[in-house]
């Protein structure tokens, strides 16, 4: 691991993406707990486009475009539906009862909203081999190790994206308009983030 990996790295995941919208939408819904479990869920999503990559699966992504196009359709319909119902929603993320089942939801909707977006196999495929050496006797498990340097940085960013958003919470839930006018606003963020998907090419 080099600093231009670390740097490379921090620069990719802080780039706000749809991982990190949805972290804040859970942050302002349900505080800190939220925040966490939407990062945590987010990072996880990430793990199969990294097997993938180091397996060799994102190369037969990139080479059949209907398997491409297929994934990508069903990202850009979830995109759509977790817009649409954060529009109608009184508030963004809003917890649940059960805490354990709403965990889940949580990690469910995260890891679908990385899982359906198939530039991120590409991305990896493309992303990952620069860092490791050719002469490498072990390039699986450097690229493993890489894996999970990029895995921590990436909880540790969105937790930080959560945990601010969170913070602000407390003022929004007291003044559902504003709260609603921020609901609407990430709704935006899932649509552009739909059509930006929409417009990606292999």
């Amino acid at each position: 691991m080099t600093p231009d990996f670390l740097l490379t790295t921090l620069i990719i995941v802080a780039t706000p993406g749809t991982g990190a919208l949805y972290t804040l939408a859970a942050a302002l819904g349900g505080g800190r707990r939220n925040a966490l479990i939407a990062a945590f869920g987010c990072t996880l999503g990430i793990v199969p486009h990294m097997l993938a990559a180091a397996l060799g699966l994102a190369a037969l992504v990139a080479a059949e475009p209907r398997l491409f196009d297929l994934i990508r359709y069903a990202g850009i319909a979830y995109l759509i539906w977790m817009a649409i119902s954060l529009w109608r929603s009184g508030f963004a993320e809003q917890q649940a009862a059960e805490p354990r089942r709403e965990a889940w939801r949580i990690i469910r909707k995260a890891v679908l909203i990385n899982l359906l977006n198939p530039k991120l196999s590409l991305f990896f495929l493309a992303f990952l081999p620069q860092f490791v050496d050719p002469a490498d006797p072990e390039p699986l498990a450097t690229m493993a190790g890489l894996s999970l340097v990029f895995m921590a940085v990436t909880f540790v960013v969105f937790a930080l994206y959560g945990l601010a958003a969170a913070a602000m919470r407390h003022g929004l839930v007291e003044r559902p308009h504003r709260m609603r006018v921020v609901n609407r606003l990430l709704a935006g963020g899932f649509l552009l983030m739909a059509g930006k998907l929409a417009l990606a090419q292999r």
